[in-house]
């Protein structure tokens, strides 16, 4: 029969393996959080990053319109790309 002190042992060692794996997954969910956001920004290329700069340059209290104009015009530009004979179909 194991004694009190064996049995808070078990409990305690038992307690921080539950916590680590609860961290352990709460970093796992974090990086690919942000993996998912780094690729998105990327995905979506110029129009979104002009975007960033220009809601970083209304934080700070400066002058936003230069990057509005470059984010409008990357907009523009990327649907200028868009042929609209090609559908999934397609490929």
């Amino acid at each position: 029969m194991r004694s009190s002190t064996q049995a808070i042992r078990t409990n305690k060692s038992a307690a921080r393996r539950i916590t680590g794996q609860g961290m352990t997954e709460y970093i796992i969910v974090l990086a690919m959080v942000a993996l998912a956001a780094v690729v998105a920004v990327g995905y979506f290329g110029d129009t979104v990053q002009a975007q960033f700069a220009a809601m970083g340059q209304s934080l700070t209290g400066n002058s936003n319109d230069d990057a509005l104009e470059k984010g409008t015009k990357a907009a523009d530009d990327a649907v200028g790309e868009i042929t609209p004979s090609e559908t999934l179909g397609t490929y």
